[in-house]
């Protein structure tokens, strides 16, 4: 009997799904011990994730975009096989794909930002989630959504029973905490970073609001109160207009975009921050947040989606449709030392109370749902 996690996403690095489904196993191995079992596609091509080479593994050696097409037309045909996963108890599909397994499914729902935003999607993957989503929502057996947010957004698109999805929320990983002096002054000689500087971190996409960000860093940069926007992230889809926008201002030597950069990194540069930003006009959680306040970076955000829920009363809002509300709280933060300094100490309580062992005991409770006799063993 066999619980089996799809971790194909964190064998592909596939960014905030990657981080979800790598910290979430990690926790889970001592919680389920031998009852665990992990899937992924493009098997035998990459993988295994570090420190689970001991963990058994099953899957398909296809690759994600074929994998993905057969996932839809399977569901949609009503075929399924049981060599995916063989002797499975509980399968948990943990990103927006559920494969026809025979057994009791959970799938993770990080969002439905292609229905509220189709226009920040390209068109085959719009047209493949709207055909996809309410179906694997429908099959699924449980439906694990990450925020209040998202669940709301579950229950008002697709109509589902409100008993069938229970919110889990993610959490920052241990490393996310103040890094030492020494280490954010490596950073600051790595990227040759002076004075005070601002972080935001994502996936370079429409929703994600950056060029907005570094059109209204600009009066913080005149007024001496910020030098820099250091804006981690891999490029993601669409990303071209932000681009040429950002290129176009007359700051935009201040606007460092390094991509994608290392965990050891990304720790002492949200430490070392004199502010973290999250202006994306939507998230289905927002984990840069959390992670940024383990740090000990004050956080300013949008007032949308699922960032006051996850921010609580420890960041300060902004709406990110409107440039003069963004600039007049990040200069109002930017400007007030008190401030900022009580926003780093709410901020370190506030993740606190998130962690990826409370995570995993709430998943497992899931998995429970459908089978109680798994058992858990820590």
């Amino acid at each position: 009997m066999s619980v089996y996690v799809d971790v194909s996403a964190a064998v592909h690095a596939k960014a905030g799904l990657s981080r979800y489904a790598t910290n979430l196993v990690h926790a889970l191995v001592p919680l389920l011990g031998d009852q665990l079992a992990l899937f992924q596609n493009s098997l035998g091509k990459c993988g295994p994730l570090d420190g689970l080479a001991d963990v058994p593994v099953s899957g398909t050696s296809l690759g994600y975009r074929p994998w993905r097409a057969a996932v839809l037309a399977a569901q949609a045909l009503h075929l399924s096989s049981a060599r995916l996963a063989p002797g499975a108890r509980v399968f948990h599909a943990t990103e927006h794909l559920l494969p026809p397994v025979k057994a009791p499914t959970v799938m993770t729902v990080h969002d439905l930002i292609f229905e509220l935003y189709p226009h920040y999607h390209r068109l085959p993957n719009y047209v493949y989630l709207k055909a996809a989503m309410p179906l694997y929502c429908r099959r699924a057996g449980r439906i694990i959504a990450v925020s209040q947010a998202t669940r709301h957004d579950l229950l008002e698109r697709y109509g589902l029973a409100e008993d069938k999805i229970v919110v889990v929320p993610e959490a920052a990983a241990p490393h996310f905490a103040p890094a030492t002096p020494e280490e954010i002054e490596r950073v600051r000689i790595k990227f040759n970073l002076h004075g005070r500087y601002i972080v935001a971190v994502g996936t370079l996409e429409p929703r994600k609001n950056i060029a907005n960000l570094a059109l209204a860093c600009g009066p913080l940069f005149q007024r001496g109160l910020a030098e820099m926007l250091v804006v981690v992230g891999a490029r993601g889809w669409l990303f071209e207009d932000a681009m040429r926008q950002i290129s176009s201002l007359p700051w935009s030597n201040r606007v460092l975009m390094p991509g994608y950069v290392t965990d050891q990194d990304l720790v002492a540069l949200y430490s070392g921050a004199m502010l973290t930003v999250q202006p994306s006009y939507y998230e289905g959680f927002g984990l840069p947040v959390l992670e940024a306040m383990a740090c000990g970076s004050p956080v300013c955000a949008s007032n949308t989606s699922s960032l006051p829920e996850v921010g609580g009363d420890a960041a300060e809002y902004f709406d990110p449709q409107r440039i003069e509300s963004m600039v007049g709280t990040l200069e109002r933060v930017a400007d007030d030392d008190e401030l900022r300094a009580q926003m780093r100490c709410r901020g370190l309580e506030r993740a606190k109370a998130y962690s990826w062992e409370a995570t995993a005991r709430q998943t497992v409770a899931v998995y429970q749902q459908l089978a109680p006799e798994i058992v858990l063993y820590a």
